[in-house]
């Protein structure tokens, strides 16, 4: 049996929706393998929504560990980290601590679902961890609000999602998994027609209400579940791997510069209700 971890911060309803989407396919047949055990960083009590979020998990009874990351840092007497700064090294040792409680269980893959750390070398070394980035291999980098708009303002023409393998500089890691989807023709075409005849005075010019704007975004919204699943289900079937020297291969060893699951993610999202993003 294929064995995950899986790691999350469990702040928000995004996160319920992820793990709930890969225990029902689990369930259901689609995804042969097993969830070893769930992580989060932060405890009870922390937040209503990780509350709720760490219930689901002893619902469903899988194993449960969790380890403050704020109350750790607020002992230590520290401030989180700027982004692209060296990881310090009270980073490093609540990493080690994360080992530690771990330490038991053997998943073959780890997935980061909703989770707000950025891990060092030690950790990454340690496991083999794939993370969600929205966009496709040679797309923007950084959170989808910023894919969105350096994809409108560079006029691309598609735009994907994709899973890579974590390192500990953020979005840089090897690409693993991804799909790809076109953001022209319908029914896109009329919604840069429009975007066109804004002035660079308007308030929709940079409005994240503005129809293409939502139309991208849903496009690849309902993508991120599935990629997850379907990649999840690539490499329990031995079809995509991680090397000991952490390059990604195909079933045969070759290496791969990522794993091309567009036309699985297309027939899964006929068979699928698509939920709604969160903007």
């Amino acid at each position: 049996m294929y064995r995950l971890g899986w790691f999350s911060t469990g702040r928000s309803e995004g996160s319920q929706r992820l793990l709930r989407s890969i225990h029902d396919s689990i369930e259901a047949g689609e995804v042969d393998a097993v969830i070893d055990f769930v992580f989060c960083s932060r405890g009870p009590g922390e937040a209503e929504l990780t509350d709720v979020y760490l219930k689901m998990v002893e619902d469903y009874g899988i194993p449960l560990v969790y380890f403050s990351y704020q109350k750790y840092r607020r002992a230590r007497g520290e401030r989180t980290p700027q982004p692209g700064a060296p990881i310090p090294q009270w980073r490093i040792d609540y990493d080690r601590e994360v080992m530690a409680r771990i330490k038991d269980f053997h998943p073959d893959l780890c997935i980061l679902a909703g989770f707000m750390l950025i891990f060092g070398e030690e950790m990454c070394r340690k496991y083999n961890i794939i993370n969600l980035h929205p966009a496709s291999p040679h797309g923007p980098t950084g959170i989808w609000q910023k894919v969105i708009w350096e994809l409108i303002e560079s006029d691309a023409r598609e735009s994907g999602v994709m899973m890579h393998l974590v390192i500990p500089e953020l979005d840089r890691g090897p690409v693993v998994t991804y799909c790809t989807y076109p953001i022209r023709g319908e029914p896109f075409d009329p919604l840069w027609e429009e975007w066109a005849k804004l002035t660079p005075d308007s308030p929709e010019k940079y409005s994240e209400d503005s129809p293409l704007f939502k139309t991208i975004r849903q496009h690849g919204f309902i993508r991120e579940t599935p990629l997850i699943i379907t990649t999840i289900r690539a490499f329990s079937e031995g079809r995509v791997k991680v090397s000991p020297n952490k390059e990604i291969t195909d079933a045969a060893g070759r290496p791969i510069s990522g794993y091309d699951l567009t036309a699985d993610i297309e027939e899964y999202l006929k068979k699928k209700d698509h939920p709604k993003p969160s903007l």
